[in-house]
């Protein structure tokens, strides 16, 4: 079923009956047709922050909750933002102990990723905001502005007292607050942090921040955005290890942290950032 067909940009009205049926799956496979075969590109997850959620309990007292969703990166779908929006806002006026809330709803989103969907809730003031760890590269001047996508900018660093086969491995945490995309059906911009883990010959500091500013008029889902960046530093670099993550802002009551790994061992926990 293609985007055009989603919420998206679309006047709607706010459900009061449990609705699944809203739910909008959109397939993975097109957007990863040009770097299915990158290691890793599978590996990971992505977690979404639901503020929005809200239902009775059986004596008809409203409850209030934090939801973090874990979507596989092996699902064959992704869930479009505002069908997910609405699906929990069809919850308001309905009766559920929290045990059957939880597994109505892991359900549901099970059904329409087509993968083991699970649901942590938190209490409204439990998540408290991380202070982001490695190098920051928003300082960094990039060797060439650009605002769309292109794996030629990134390079190895070279020259200095080793040649550039001689270059000696290294691991890095990376991070910037400069990533910027829009989205695919309304054009929104959708603003995140990225970090990268990095084990490998040192990648030039000033390609990598002009790498991420190219998103700036880039149009993908969180999701894809953050499996193209990942395939990219993968194919031009050629690491030994990479992990990508990206914390976006939110936007309406939903905030998306996709996560793609080389390396199993190298997932790393959900964080909160003030932007969040």
């Amino acid at each position: 079923m293609s985007v055009d067909a989603s919420l998206l940009g679309q006047e709607t009205q706010y459900p009061t009956h449990y609705a699944p049926e809203i739910l909008f799956p959109i397939a993975r496979a097109d957007a990863r047709q040009a770097y299915a075969d990158v290691q890793g590109i599978t590996q990971g997850v992505d977690w979404w922050h639901v503020f929005e959620i809200s239902w009775l309990d059986l004596d008809g007292m409203p409850q209030v909750a934090i939801g973090r969703l874990h979507i596989p990166a092996t699902s064959s779908h992704l869930i479009e933002s505002k069908s997910l929006k609405l699906y929990f806002n069809s919850f308001n006026f309905e009766r559920y102990d929290r045990a059957d809330f939880v597994a109505t709803v892991e359900a549901d989103l099970s059904k329409a990723a087509n993968a083991d969907v699970k649901i942590e809730l938190f209490d409204v003031d439990a998540l408290t905001v991380d202070q982001p760890q490695g190098i920051c590269l928003d300082q960094v001047k990039p060797n060439v502005i650009a605002f769309h996508p292109d794996r030629s900018l990134l390079a190895l660093e070279s020259g200095g007292e080793y040649s550039d086969a001689e270059q000696p491995t290294i691991e890095q945490h990376y991070y910037s607050h400069l990533l910027r995309s829009n989205c695919p059906v309304t054009n929104q911009p959708d603003w995140g942090t990225l970090f990268i883990r990095y084990q490998g010959k040192k990648p030039c500091e000033a390609s990598l921040i002009a790498y991420i500013i190219s998103y700036r008029q880039h149009n993908g889902f969180h999701e894809q955005c953050v499996e193209q960046i990942y395939a990219d530093l993968w194919t031009a670099l050629q690491p030994e290890k990479l992990m990508v993550y990206a914390a976006y802002t939110r936007r309406g009551g939903l905030d998306i942290n996709p996560c793609r790994v080389s390396d199993l061992s190298w997932m790393l926990t959900p964080v909160r950032l003030a932007r969040q």
